[in-house]
């Protein structure tokens, strides 16, 4: 066997961009810091400002933000004059990084960083011995999912993504009975029982966190049609009793997303509609190299989506199951008409539409 010849030009060009690498990492973590203290939303609203000026207006210490704000400048994120000592949040960097940018705010996404890198030790264990890494070793992750989901539900749910089943805000508007499944901290549950008070609406979550949340958001905004389960839902076990089911993100992380899918074809009526938001990708892998967010999503399903499901002696479906994958199984489930949307302003999802005649 000929000796491979090491490319040197092509060694130093990938040991450069693994130094971007690392820089870029840093900085994520730095943006869901800034996020989450709320640094970019204060600067939004600034002029050019001393460190001193920018930690005032956020409420922080300034030895803190100025040590942050070294990050922010050497990373390119914010501007920085040296005559005056001062420090910009260009309008164009503030469209994908402050709260008020809604849906288009990325530092949300930033905060899985932290929260995949606090289980690191247990999923190199799992390479090793296999099983997975199960739910409750992920703190904050319904707090952060709730963020992050909560900005497209606010902004496109009731507007966009209901409309996408024909018929469906007229039904819902006269009033049915729909359940989401893994409804998380209940947010989406809350919105259309707001939107649609004729309706009645049931969240089933394993998490007691999530359903208290959910319990909690409904109270405080005077709901009496919105209620929420502690439910295992891969064994669903119920007749047919609703007439629209959703899972928003909560397909491909399911131990056995086989058995909840077929819970969830059971428990509709015939003419009933199951609206299945979930990642949208390929299922080859070669399909995905000029995905945006592929290294992302691929990391992630590594670090939660995949290693919950194995935790539980899952399926292992994964984060980036895809859409061939969602159709086969979808079919096998019972339902013979999928159709696959997408909503503006949602990079991450497909909308599946699916029914059993």
């Amino acid at each position: 066997m000929a000796k491979h010849v090491l490319d040197r030009a092509k060694a130093e060009d990938f040991s450069a961009r693994m130094v971007g690498v690392l820089n870029d990492a840093a900085l994520a973590l730095m943006t869901s810091v800034g996020h989450q203290a709320g640094i970019f939303d204060a600067m939004e609203d600034l002029p050019a400002s001393t460190s001193e000026e920018i930690a005032r207006a956020a409420g922080l210490n300034e030895r803190y933000v100025r040590e942050w704000l070294g990050a922010m400048v050497t990373g390119r994120v914010i501007e920085y004059d040296a005559t005056s000592r001062s420090y910009a949040l260009p309008a164009e960097h503030a469209a994908s990084l402050t709260r008020a940018a809604g849906v288009a705010n990325l530092s949300i996404q930033m905060r899985w960083i932290a929260c995949m890198g606090g289980v690191e030790e247990g999923i190199v264990e799992s390479f090793r011995k296999g099983g997975g890494v199960p739910y409750s070793a992920y703190s904050r992750f319904h707090e952060i999912m709730a963020e992050e989901s909560g900005q497209v539900i606010d902004a496109a749910l009731v507007q966009k993504t209901l409309p996408l089943v024909p018929g469906l805000v007229e039904r819902l508007t006269r009033g049915i009975d729909v359940l989401d499944v893994g409804c998380g901290s209940g947010h989406a549950i809350n919105v259309m029982a707001r939107a649609f008070p004729h309706s009645r609406f049931t969240g089933y979550e394993l998490s007691e966190e999530g359903v208290a949340a959910g319990r909690a958001e409904a109270e405080a905004s005077g709901l009496p049609n919105a209620a929420f389960e502690v439910r295992d839902v891969e064994s669903l076990g119920e007749p047919a009793g609703f007439d629209l089911v959703t899972a928003f993100d909560a397909i491909h992380d399911q131990a056995q997303p086989t058995a909840v899918l077929a819970g969830i074809a059971a428990v509709l009526h015939a003419d009933g509609t199951f609206l299945m938001v979930d990642i949208a990708a390929s299922s080859e892998l070669a399909e995905n190299l000029d995905h945006p967010l592929a290294p992302f999503l691929y990391s992630i399903s590594t670090m939660h989506c995949m290693t919950v499901s194995l935790a539980r002696q899952g399926e292992g479906l994964g984060t980036m199951w895809g859409e061939q994958k969602a159709r086969e199984m979808l079919a096998a489930a019972g339902f013979q008409n999928v159709a696959v949307h997408r909503v503006d302003g949602d990079i991450l999802n497909s909308y599946f539409v699916a029914s059993k005649t």
